[in-house]
């Protein structure tokens, strides 16, 4: 399983701005430093949760189908579903119509199963027979991303800014101060 970023999105779920007024900086020689934090702070965010933040549009790559034909999606929130492609050879693609497949997105990890519970279409290749493109996210806008994700967004952006050297002595580094690992906890994917 592989899943493939087709389109970022537009914008962060921080400004630059916002950052700044959060940090105390009121000048602008470090705005490309801050601007690429706010980038790193919103994809360790992404990473640890297995969420999703802002509008993205992404492919899941399989091999084959789950046993139970119930497909879960990897990343959420899942907005929709544009397409499910099945390679039966090398060079033949059959792309299945949205009306045969159900698709659950009210729930992190989404689903998608087909209508009536037939089977899928097997792919005719070993590997990567299986493309599902999806768009996940909150949405397009800052505000639709919860809260306690913003504000861990801003704390590791100030975390990283103060503390430019990935190298602590004496006590021991910090990578992640405990309050970001506190306020991403409700979103962590569980493992059963």
């Amino acid at each position: 399983m592989t899943t493939i970023l087709l389109s970022g999105p537009l914008d962060e779920p921080l400004t630059l701005a916002e950052a700044k007024s959060h940090l105390r900086v009121d000048h602008g020689d470090e705005d490309t430093l801050i601007q690429s934090l706010i980038t790193s702070a919103r994809l360790h965010v992404e990473t640890l949760t297995g969420r999703v933040l802002m509008t993205q549009s992404w492919r899941l790559v399989l091999d084959d189908w789950p046993r139970r034909n119930i497909l879960s999606i990897p990343l959420g929130p899942v907005q929709a579903v544009g397409a499910v492609r099945v390679y039966e050879d090398e060079d033949i693609v059959l792309t299945i119509d949205a009306a045969n497949y159900l698709v659950e997105t009210s729930g992190v990890p989404a689903r998608l199963a087909m209508r009536g519970h037939k089977a899928w279409p097997r792919p005719g290749r070993p590997f990567g027979g299986i493309e599902i493109d999806f768009t996940a996210g909150y949405g397009d806008n800052a505000e639709d991303v919860p809260a306690s994700l913003r504000q861990a967004i801003r704390q590791l952006v100030a975390h990283w800014y103060a503390n430019r050297e990935p190298v602590g002595f004496g006590a021991g580094a910090v990578y992640v101060p405990h309050t970001v690992s506190a306020l991403i906890t409700p979103f962590r994917a569980v493992g059963l």
